[in-house]
């Protein structure tokens, strides 16, 4: 037995493997935490480092997420290396009681810190801790090239990314009924970004960074990757439909959106429908 039986271990490291097998992480692209529960922080506790790390202060500060810990990816790190070398590419954090810094109980060898995006991680996972009742627990961040390349043709707004990717594949507006939201291009890694974003998921579960990538959230692995995975799918659809250079003839109608919310007990968002 070691840390890597820990369901909630073998779960974060397969789904960063299944996100490098996409073609989503090139070279230390994109980054991975999850809010533990009360029974993983248990199981994992027994490997915990004997001497914790120094605290390290985040720039941001979110009450509901005192005394919590997190797994997350590493600074520079390689998602095709989780897999074949985890206690150099993912670790376990501690957050304080005054829910503003972190320090590592686990991982992260041989001086290796938290992604650089932990404080957008963080900070998302306040706001959708908060909207959700605490199910939210997954924060993923990918650079999921369809995704990407939408962002450079369609006008940057929540209504127009969530319109297309809703017409592009039936299972849309069942999966995110809500829609997406749209974050103009921002510095990577900082409180600015983290702050913009935080707005976002305040309605959504998933966020797209102009011009370099997909944020998504949700209460476990399965449910958050199939999330970035069928809004990445539905961006490949609607770039190619696109590609053709062929007018698009037909679609999924406003009234048949409506349609399938009703037969699948969801509530779309009627402020993206005419």
């Amino acid at each position: 037995m070691s840390i890597y039986d820990v369901e909630c271990v073998k779960g974060f490291i397969r789904m960063c493997t299944d996100g490098w097998l996409q073609g989503w992480h090139e070279r230390n692209g994109g980054n991975l935490t999850y809010r533990m529960k009360a029974e993983d922080i248990e199981a994992c506790k027994p490997y915990f480092d004997a001497q914790p790390r120094e605290w390290v202060n985040m720039g941001v500060q979110a009450d509901n997420l005192a005394g919590e810990y997190f797994i997350t990816t590493g600074s520079g790190k390689f998602f095709r290396n989780v897999e074949p070398d985890p206690i150099h590419s993912i670790g376990i954090v501690e957050i304080n009681a005054k829910g503003d810094s972190w320090r590592i109980v686990w991982g992260l060898a041989d001086g290796a810190k938290p992604t650089s995006e932990f404080p957008s991680h963080f900070m998302n996972h306040s706001v959708r801790k908060a909207a959700t009742n605490g199910e939210n627990r997954v924060i993923y961040h990918c650079h999921a090239t369809n995704v990407i390349a939408l962002t450079y043709v369609l006008p940057l707004t929540d209504r127009d990314f969530s319109r297309a990717l809703w017409q592009s594949a039936t299972e849309c507006p069942v999966v995110f009924p809500e829609g997406v939201g749209v974050c103009p291009w921002m510095v990577p890694g900082g409180a600015d970004i983290a702050m913009a974003t935080s707005e976002l998921m305040k309605k959504y579960q998933a966020a797209i960074w102009a011009q370099h990538g997909l944020f998504a959230s949700g209460p476990d692995f399965d449910i958050t990757f199939g999330l970035a995975h069928t809004i990445e799918k539905s961006a490949e659809i609607y770039w190619k439909v696109l590609s053709t250079g062929k007018p698009i003839l037909q679609t999924i109608t406003d009234d048949a959106l409506r349609a399938i919310a009703h037969d699948f007990g969801v509530q779309l968002n009627e402020e993206f429908l005419d």
